[in-house]
């Protein structure tokens, strides 16, 4: 499938009026997807530059403490980081392969509302609701 340019207003937004996952809709959510995608990574990079010029060692016992927890601390979250970029990849590659915006369990169109929100979603609000239920009562036996 060839790259095709698509121009898209300043403003644009999608919405419930025009066909759903047509060909405005798509690049718009992957322009949102690879700008968060981009954003994430130069903050990773400002971290790790941040992490390598912090290398002081601190004398203090309570000074070093807080430093190492703080440094654990950043290293969760960029943890987190790198698995919601997976989760944007992942996003990228249904918007090429034509999955994108569909619900995973139900097939059917997830709404542009909760996609404009969370443009990682797999499942339609509904769906996701009963996955949620269904993880609550396991967890609780």
């Amino acid at each position: 499938m060839a790259n095709k340019i698509i121009k898209l207003d300043p403003g644009y937004r999608p919405n419930a009026e025009e066909p759903f996952m047509n060909e405005r809709q798509r690049e718009y959510f992957r322009r949102k997807l690879m700008n968060w995608k981009d954003e994430i990574i130069r903050d990773a990079e400002d971290t790790l530059t941040a992490m390598q010029s912090d290398t002081d060692s601190h004398p203090d016992l309570v000074d070093r403490a807080s430093s190492e927890g703080d440094r654990a601390i950043e290293l969760r979250a960029r943890d987190r980081q790198r698995k919601l970029i997976s989760k944007i990849d992942a996003a990228l590659a249904r918007i090429n392969d034509g999955s994108y915006g569909y619900c995973e369990e139900t097939g059917e169109p997830i709404s542009l509302q909760r996609l404009d929100a969370r443009p990682i979603a797999t499942l339609s609000i509904e769906a996701q609701e009963r996955h949620e239920r269904r993880e609550k009562i396991y967890r609780d036996d």
